[in-house]
């Protein structure tokens, strides 16, 4: 029989499995590791204005996922005022609202955004150009003469754009343009200028990222758009590129505020940066997960922590299945380490050790005992359930009458499991004698201890919880090794006496 689609299903499994774990490392910036650390900052946006006893509405822009920066969560303190996000073409805006307002008002706005050097800003459409654009005289003419001088200086959008700011900068700043810059502000006359030239631009604004300052204002900056991509310019010096620390928190050339129902209003932000770890950092955006980006962080806490202990299983039956077809091991039970294992995550090694040694001690003279009886096997199992629930009660409170509070988590083990094993060890002490106890509960033991040694490793416990296609590798090695036939290692000392000759 052709082993072709077994090796098909497990190349598949890889890929897949691979694959996925690249995808969610790349795409949502998941750690390979559980100790990296990443760069955080939390900008606060303080608004004041002053109401005059109506209604009021505040609508302000906010900040969405861009270049170098990820939102990472976004809470509102604004006591008595109702508050709803809109998602527009012109971006995210906070819209808050109350019938009645007077006197000096306060709201806040706090945002964490996590600086990631592969975040990108969302495709938006390229402004549409303005052709109603007016000027008065004498302005006209100066504008006209201050496009024509940089047009014939550039060779493409982002040049022209470059020479036109050179044009108002104090260095080069000519007759026409000091005229212009009587009447207008510079952001918006540059804009309206580019403009007027056929080239899509607008004016947006952005924050400089400064540890610990405060009360800051946002700084006016101009897009410019070639037909292909976005460039940014700095209106004051004409210079291309965006600065590392800046924060661009309108990009839609709309007012940052807007304010119905009140005077004097202005926004304010202060700003602090830290370090964190880098797996909560992204924990936000792993709750919204979409089909390609699954995880278990969109269940609720309890159920993670319990996925956490469960996705660890995999790595346990894998120990297993190599200590058992390669190395030849003898376990009491196919996959009963990997439940003690499990147990010994709760109580720690150590106590765990001499807790299932006191237990499965005491259940085998307990169980001798019940072998005179000739109980049939439901009955005497049953038996055996209910001795092994008793010695766990009586040493937890021995053990807790004593002070030993590590003693209470020997409840921790599958009792079930325990009273089969009990029994199974019991019946090959009477068929094949205590020599082959000891060996098979000795490599259950190993094998417990080995796979808990996999199981609690931090840095396993991190890739298994947040990778969920490391499952289909697992699953993937464990096919292989199922397809191995040869002679295991503890099989080869038969063969030493041929070595020898």
């Amino acid at each position: 029989m052709s082993r072709l689609p077994f090796y098909l299903i497990v190349g598949l499994l890889l890929v897949a499995g691979i694959a996925f774990s690249i995808h969610r490392h790349l795409s949502l910036e998941v750690p390979w590791t559980p100790g990296e650390q990443r760069q955080v900052w939390e900008v606060e946006a303080l608004i004041n204005f002053e109401a005059q006893g109506d209604p009021v509405l505040i609508d302000m822009a906010l900040p969405t996922n861009q270049q170098g920066f990820r939102v990472l969560t976004e809470h509102t303190a604004s006591p008595g005022y109702g508050l709803s996000f809109v998602e527009s073409e012109s971006g995210r805006r906070a819209q808050w609202s109350i019938r009645e307002a007077s006197g000096s008002q306060q709201l806040f706005y706090t945002v964490q955004l996590l600086v990631s050097p592969d975040a990108r800003a969302p495709e938006m459409p390229p402004p549409q150009l303005r052709r109603d654009i007016v000027w008065e005289r004498p302005y006209d003419t100066a504008a006209a003469q201050v496009i024509e001088r940089a047009w014939s200086r550039s060779a493409d959008p982002f040049t022209f754009a470059r020479e036109l700011m050179h044009d108002f900068s104090d260095e080069r700043q000519g007759e026409n343009a000091r005229l212009l810059l009587t009447q207008f502000q510079r952001s918006p006359l540059l804009v309206r200028l580019i403009n007027q030239a056929g080239v899509p631009a607008r004016e947006v604004s952005g924050l400089n990222l400064e540890d610990g300052r405060r009360r800051q204002n946002l700084t006016s900056w101009v897009q410019v758009y070639d037909g292909e991509q976005w460039a940014l310019f700095d209106p004051n010096s004409g210079e291309q590129g965006r600065p590392d620390n800046l924060l661009l928190w309108e990009t839609a050339g709309h007012a940052v505020l807007e304010v119905e129902g009140g005077t004097d209003s202005r926004v304010t932000f202060s700003m602090l940066t830290h370090n964190q770890p880098a797996a909560a950092a992204v924990r936000n955006q792993l709750s919204n997960d979409t089909l390609l980006n699954f995880s278990i962080h969109s269940l609720p806490l309890e159920e993670q922590a319990l996925f956490q202990t469960i996705l660890l299983i995999p790595i346990g039956a894998l120990v297993v299945v190599i200590l058992r077809v390669l190395v030849g091991i003898k376990t009491s039970g196919t996959f009963m380490p990997v439940l003690i294992a499990l147990a010994f995550i709760q109580t720690t090694l150590v106590t765990g050790l001499i807790g299932f040694l006191l237990v499965v001690a005491m259940g085998l003279v307990i169980r001798n005992y019940l072998s005179y009886l000739n109980l049939l096997l439901v009955a005497r199992v049953s038996a055996v359930i209910i001795t092994v629930i008793a010695i766990i009660s009586i040493f937890s409170v021995l053990s807790y009458r004593f002070g030993l509070n590590a003693g209470l988590t020997i409840t921790f083990f599958p009792m079930i499991i325990l009273a089969w094993t009990i029994e199974r060890m019991s019946i090959l002490w009477e068929e094949e004698g205590p020599k082959e106890v000891l060996i098979q509960g000795g490599g259950s033991l190993l094998t417990a201890v080995l796979a808990f040694l996999a199981m609690n490793n931090p840095l396993i416990r991190h890739i298994t919880f947040n990778f969920l296609g490391v499952q289909l590798i697992l699953m993937a090695l464990i096919l292989l090794l199922g397809n191995y036939t040869g002679y295991r290692l503890l099989e080869l000392r038969r063969f030493k006496p041929v070595t020898e000759d």
